[in-house]
């Protein structure tokens, strides 16, 4: 596998595709271009697993995917319309969605992000101990998006408990904006693998929740040359403390996260094996 893994959030939205192609045929094409995607639906929905298997079979054999664990696994509650359930029902639910990717050996770890009004408190690290249970035999990543998480009378003990629990530290590159924003804290807690996620640093956009088209403001960001200069020092000391650094862009309101991702690729001189065939003429 490579060390230094590198992709972008979905594979639906980019701009890396021939006009006209089918949404069906997309994550085929998007594996010539990068070796891991993050699965996005999965947060919205429990998807059925045959979508899952198809995913697996359509991608190479060192393809990998990171999972966003379901909204309601996470605290984010129910979406609108879908069924009561108890948690433990719902949890045995998306581990048999994750069983295509594990048997495939293609499961990168499974992503749980947590809403920014997930602070610091005894409830959520219990709350977080039941998710870590619950997944027992699977690699977990864990993003906070509240900042008490790394105050500093908390900022150690997080990192620790991350530690004691074998849980991927997730580091984040967004505006720093308040509580519901987190700073750059480039520690690794798992020997394994660590996970960098860039989501810009839109920061005027970052809580304009109230707005329709907001998620569409709110990662709105195209990092310099510059900026993502800052990230490789920090990225090859990650790799010396994990087997696998995984980095992933979700800065696509405005189709910034692929050229972005390609750029840092470019910058840091990295190569993929295993990517899919590239069809004649594609980027």
């Amino acid at each position: 596998m490579n060390p230094i893994q590198v992709g972008v959030c979905g594979w639906g939205d980019h701009d890396l595709y021939p006009p006209g192609t089918p949404s069906r045929d997309k994550l085929a094409l998007y594996a010539g271009h990068f070796p891991v995607v993050e699965v996005d639906s999965t947060y919205h929905a429990i998807p059925p697993v045959e979508r899952c298997a198809r995913w697996v079979e359509e991608t190479p054999e060192a393809f990998r995917f990171v999972v966003k664990a379901y909204r309601e696994l996470t605290g984010h509650g129910r979406p609108k319309g879908a069924p009561e359930r108890p948690w433990k029902e719902v949890a045995e639910l998306f581990a048999a969605v994750l069983r295509p990717f594990r048997e495939a050996g293609k499961l990168s770890m499974v992503l749980f992000q947590f809403p920014p009004w997930f602070d610091c408190t005894r409830e959520h690290v219990r709350h977080i101990r039941r998710c870590r249970e619950a997944f027992a035999d699977l690699p977990l990543a864990v993003e906070f998006r509240n900042r008490t998480w790394y105050e500093p009378r908390f900022r150690e003990k997080t990192l620790r408990f991350l530690r004691e629990e074998e849980l991927i530290h997730t580091v984040c590159d967004e505006p720093q904006a308040g509580e519901g924003s987190v700073p750059i804290v480039p520690v690794v807690t798992h020997p394994e693998a660590a996970l960098i996620r860039f989501h810009g640093r839109n920061r005027e956009g970052w809580y304009q929740t109230g707005r329709s088209n907001w998620r569409g403001v709110r990662y709105a960001y195209r990092y310099s040359r510059e900026e993502l200069a800052e990230w490789i020092p920090r990225i090859e000391a990650m790799k010396r403390e994990a087997r696998q650094v995984t980095i992933l862009f979700n800065n696509n309101s405005r189709g910034d996260a692929v050229p972005n991702a390609k750029e840092l690729i470019d910058m840091m001189g990295l190569t993929f094996e295993g990517l899919a065939p590239r069809q004649l003429g594609m980027w």
